[in-house]
């Protein structure tokens, strides 16, 4: 498998001095949680890829904030999202900016899971 950061979905990146990994999901396909399963995949093999090539980067998922609100604000996806440990970047698209970045990790292992 190869990993490569320069792709046009993956952006390696810097965010307080610490290195990132941010894969970008847009979710204009039919089926949302079609492509939530593959975008939670893609996450995890991604991790893992970056655990073994570029272990001192952090992975994040980055969607829209119209995304967010519609999709991953739903409990069960919130659920999975923390149990699955996956960092999210929520941004807007219309104003370019980054509305919020947070880190399941660390939530994660403060609820104790």
């Amino acid at each position: 498998m190869y990993l490569d950061l320069s792709a046009e979905k993956i952006i390696a990146a810097e965010r307080a001095n610490k290195k990132i990994a941010v894969e970008i999901k847009s979710f204009l396909g039919v089926s949302a949680i079609s492509e939530f399963h593959t975008a939670l995949g893609q996450f995890i093999n991604y991790r893992y890829a970056l655990l073994d090539f570029a272990p001192d980067r952090v992975l994040y998922l980055a969607v829209s904030v119209n995304v967010y609100d519609d999709f991953f604000s739903q409990s069960f996806i919130q659920s999975v999202i923390q149990r699955s440990q996956v960092n999210l970047l929520i941004y807007d698209d219309e104003i370019e900016e980054i509305v919020e970045w947070r880190n399941e990790m660390t939530t994660a292992s403060a609820c104790g899971n």
